[in-house]
């Protein structure tokens, strides 16, 4: 595949927007990049046009996005870049989203904590080999219900019939038979 893989560095501009798909959980926030440059004949840092874009995080990501993030919170984002363009109102309009891959704080502002989350049903984050047309038009219809946001793909990120992994430090082998201590957090082998 011939993606565009981008990181970006800036601030969550609105609050986690989460949403429930036939495909699995969906979160949705516009993230806001403003590059700074060193003014040299001022002396001073000076701020340049801000770009927004709207990130896209499916499932344990997503969920987890939810819990963590705030607005105005700094942030990394990584993940595949999807431009598209729609006509609003008799205008063109071109839109910039990104496909979260991996979201996390970033350290140069502040200080975090992390908790590990336990998953509760691995059937959650697999999807099925073989969708049905039922389920292929039903899922056609949530997605074309959606808001214009750009994050409700048919399918979302990842491969058909593979289980989205939520350690991938472990194998498909491993993680299934991961021993799990009582905070959820694993015991085995990483």
């Amino acid at each position: 595949m011939n993606d565009t893989v981008v990181t970006l560095v800036g601030n969550a501009a609105t609050g986690v927007d989460y949403r429930e798909t036939p495909t699995g959980g969906v979160a949705r926030f516009r993230f806001a990049v403003t590059p700074r440059r060193w003014d040299r004949r001022n002396s001073a840092w000076t701020d340049g046009s801000t770009s927004f874009y709207t990130v896209c995080a499916w499932r344990n990501l997503g969920a987890n996005l939810t819990a963590s993030v705030n607005v105005g919170d700094p942030l990394v984002v990584h993940g595949r870049l999807r431009v598209r363009d729609e006509t609003l109102d008799g205008q063109r309009r071109t839109f910039v989203d990104i496909d979260a891959v991996s979201i996390g704080h970033d350290l140069t502002w502040g200080t975090s904590a992390f908790k590990r989350v336990a998953r509760a049903n691995t059937a959650l984050t697999e999807r099925p080999v073989d969708m049905s047309a039922a389920a292929s038009a039903a899922n056609a219809a949530a997605v074309g219900s959606g808001s214009g946001s750009g994050c409700d793909s048919d399918a979302g990120p990842g491969a058909v019939g593979k289980p989205v992994h939520t350690q991938p430090w472990l194998s498909e082998q491993d993680e299934s038979a991961a021993p799990v201590g009582a905070a959820g957090v694993p015991t085995g082998p990483l």
